[in-house]
């Protein structure tokens, strides 16, 4: 399979400035290529990881990546998908901003290999130096304004209540010049991005071809999108980002494991990198049987361990354990956090718990897991309450500060999913 044919196969080709030749041109030897993604915010989100994949899948096709980091188009704004104009940054926001998300492009990306390593590219080298009559004399001048306003990443703004700035509609030649710049200095053939970037990328071909002479192509993907059409990547919280300190490895895990059953295989063949083989294998048995969520796992287990690592799957796959009964033993402190801010938490008084502490049965009334003691103490006989996922034997158990979790939580579950958290205070 070829790395069109496979990119067919997961649903990722939108457009294509000439797919024939570009087959024909990926099929005769290595090729270099790139993608951009611009420092906005200090950490890039799950809606850029299909890019850093696609660069990824390539390398993985015998290809050069390049991953550009707009250190100059940052402080622009891409004006396309945009209603209105974004907040421009100061350089040192800037700056801030591109030292992180460096750091999330190296990790799906092999910097280390010894035949086709992938590179990253800052457009501030090339372009903060450049003189502003310079720039509008040996580019501006390949650029109609014709040609400009009829992209749909202009015309959409221009039609909207908020209309473009003239910075904004710069952008485009910005984007186009790094192509040529990149075309003509690492023999970059391929600019890859969003079905929103077409406009850009076209503009960056039209230059190389009128100012080099040479070829050069563009490829895009669909933009992902919920089962309702909604954005992806976002959540009642906010955003989903690839930055742990903003959103942990648990909840990024469950972002993905809660994937709506329809979304599933369709995310299978674009945030990962498994065989073609291994998702139909998947695919076949999410279709019999979708509540076992074996390709839920696999999903959130994949991309988790693409962006975070495998030791930190593995703590959220254990943190998502407890929130089906696993055992606590050996937990710590800072990932029972990530489970406790999921689960509705009540302030206990530390007094009812220490000396000789407080029978099982008024917690779980004052948890609100029970109306009375009469029904907490059913509940208890019924086997179905737990106290630290441990199931409580008898109606007259007490609780004492040696079952503080940390010194200070006592988890209480009833039946199989439903939680309150004690916090001791």
């Amino acid at each position: 399979m070829t790395i069109i044919e496979e990119l067919k196969w997961r649903g990722l080709v939108a457009d294509c400035t000439d797919q024939e030749a570009l087959t024909r041109r990926l099929a005769s030897g290595s090729a270099s290529l790139y993608c951009g993604f611009d420092p906005t915010g200090d950490s890039l989100h799950v809606g850029n990881l299909v890019g850093q994949l696609m660069l990824r899948r390539f390398q993985l096709h015998g290809h050069c990546p390049i991953a550009l980091a707009g250190g100059a188009t940052g402080m622009i704004g891409d004006p396309s998908g945009k209603s209105a104009e974004r907040n421009l940054l100061s350089r040192e926001q800037l700056d801030q901003n591109l030292a992180s998300i460096k750091g999330q492009l190296s990790r799906i990306l092999d910097f280390d290999s010894k035949v086709n390593p992938a590179r990253m590219v800052d457009n501030a080298s090339w372009t903060a130096g450049i003189p502003y009559l310079d720039f509008l004399r040996d580019i501006g001048k390949y650029f109609s304004v014709n040609m400009m306003v009829a992209k749909d990443s202009v015309k959409s703004r221009m039609e909207g209540e908020n209309g473009i700035s003239y910075t904004e509609f710069s952008y485009m030649l910005l984007q186009a010049h790094d192509f040529y710049h990149l075309r003509h200095t690492l023999n970059c053939e391929l600019q890859v991005g969003g079905s929103d970037q077409w406009g850009n990328i076209t503009a960056g071909t039209d230059l190389i071809r009128k100012k080099l002479g040479l070829s050069a192509w563009g490829l895009t993907f669909p933009l992902i999108t919920k089962a309702d059409g909604s954005k992806f990547g976002k959540t009642e919280n906010g955003a989903v980002w690839l930055d742990a300190r903003k959103t942990s490895p648990y909840r990024f895990y469950q972002f993905f494991i809660n994937t709506e059953d329809v979304m599933v295989p369709a995310y299978l063949r674009k945030f990962t990198l498994l065989a073609p083989e291994e998702i139909g294998e998947l695919e076949a048995r999410h279709s019999a049987n979708p509540a076992a969520r074996e390709a839920h796992k696999a999903l959130a287990r994949e991309v988790t361990t693409l962006v975070h690592g495998r030791s930190a799957c593995d703590d959220a796959i254990r943190a998502s354990e407890i929130m089906f009964g696993g055992g606590l033993e050996g937990i710590t402190e800072e990932l029972f956090g990530d489970v406790a801010g999921e689960i509705p938490t009540k302030p206990v008084e530390r007094s009812k718990v220490e000396g000789p502490g407080t029978a099982i049965v008024d917690l779980l009334v004052h948890s609100g897991l029970c109306p009375s003691r009469g029904q907490a103490r059913k509940d208890v006989e019924g086997g179905g309450i737990y106290l630290n996922n441990v199931r409580v034997a008898e109606a007259g158990r007490v609780v004492a500060t040696a079952d503080l979790l940390f010194g200070k939580y006592l988890l209480l579950r009833k039946g199989k999913r439903t939680y309150t958290l004690l916090r001791a205070e």
